[in-house]
């Protein structure tokens, strides 16, 4: 800072001492400076990129003029005239009831979404959780200030009606995959009378518990014990069917026995009918000779291995000389063979 002889400030000004052809460069690099700036403004907002999860809704000066739902880079008309506001839609959103997962990982309750009244009048404490997707992504934006909130009541109403028509009990221990299930249907019906853009994809209870120590340990016992049935059950059902293709093999197995000795029997008997026919239409030829044949083998079997001489006298006697293995010198007469 400089002073005059009166004491005053000199003030410098700036630029004093620049030519005419300085002042037209610092000039142009100005109206540069603004251009580019002007052209990054322009170009940051007349784009917008939409992934494979995602749908953007357009809207001009505040109204919805279209839905883009092609992944990749897009135009808009720039400096806030258009507006692309992205959802995403391929996308399984939860909400988390009776409980909130923290950053640790563990669930952290909360009572009053948890404690609901059963058809009995009993007090429990579930926790679950809903699935969900936005598939009208406009409706989804303006249909509803927080559709979120508003699916997240719907559901703790749905499924404190079901519940208050069950039994402690049923809540406890075995109905719970029925109570999701009634939950669910009820749910998505009242979900599009709404019509706020969002469809429900499931219900899940994550636990369900009385209030009382006590009392969980009482229903955890019932609970074992339900479970001791089942494994017993599955146990025996097992065995069963372990046991079952066995018998029926053996079962299978003693009929084809039964059929085969009914078949040879039945063989044998044709074969002995065969011969007796045989033998019968030759005693009709000759009735001497065939009895005497068949007196001869009958001895024969009834004496296997013995040496035999057969003499016939004149009297009609037959005589079987000799009988070693019997009598050693005896002579064994035999009467008349009837011929």
């Amino acid at each position: 800072m400089r002073y005059n002889k009166d004491g005053g400030v000199i003030i410098d000004v700036p630029f004093k001492n620049i030519t005419p052809k300085q002042k037209k460069i610092i000039k142009y690099s100005v109206i540069a400076v603004i251009t580019v700036i002007f052209l990054s403004i322009l170009s940051s907002t007349c784009w917008y990129t939409v992934n494979d999860k995602q749908h953007a809704v357009i809207t001009t000066f505040g109204k919805v003029t279209s839905v883009v739902d092609e992944p990749g880079m897009h135009l808009k008309a720039p400096f806030g005239i258009q507006k692309a506001n992205k959802v995403d839609v391929n996308v399984y959103q939860k909400i988390y009831i009776g409980y909130m997962p923290n950053e640790q990982g563990e669930n952290v309750s909360v009572i009053n979404e948890s404690k609901m009244i059963t058809g009995d009048f009993n007090i429990v404490n579930i926790d679950f959780y809903i699935e969900y997707r936005v598939v009208n992504p406009e409706k989804y934006l303006y249909a509803s200030e927080s559709p979120e909130e508003i699916i997240k009541n719907l559901v703790q109403s749905q499924v404190r009606t079901v519940v208050s028509s069950y039994d402690v009990d049923d809540v406890l221990t075995v109905k719970k995959s029925e109570i999701q299930a009634v939950a669910k249907e009820m749910i998505a019906e009242e979900l599009d009378n709404y019509d706020v853009g969002l469809t429900l994809i499931d219900v899940k209870i994550q636990d369900a518990e009385a209030p009382t120590q006590d009392v969980i340990a009482a229903f955890k016992s019932v609970e074992t014990a339900k479970q001791g049935k089942e494994t017993a059950l599955n146990e025996a059902k097992a065995y069963e069917n372990a046991k079952i293709p066995e018998a029926e093999a053996n079962a299978d197995k003693l009929i084809q026995n039964a059929e085969y000795l009914k078949q040879s029997r039945i063989n044998e008997a044709k074969q002995q009918l065969a011969m007796f026919n045989a033998i019968y239409s030759m005693y009709e030829l000759n009735p001497s000779i065939t009895k005497q044949r068949m007196y001869y083998e009958a001895i024969e079997e009834i004496l296997p291995g013995v040496k035999l001489y057969i003499n016939t006298d004149e009297n009609g006697i037959t005589k079987l000389l000799p009988l070693e293995d019997i009598v050693n010198t005896q002579t064994v007469t035999v009467p008349e063979s009837g011929n």
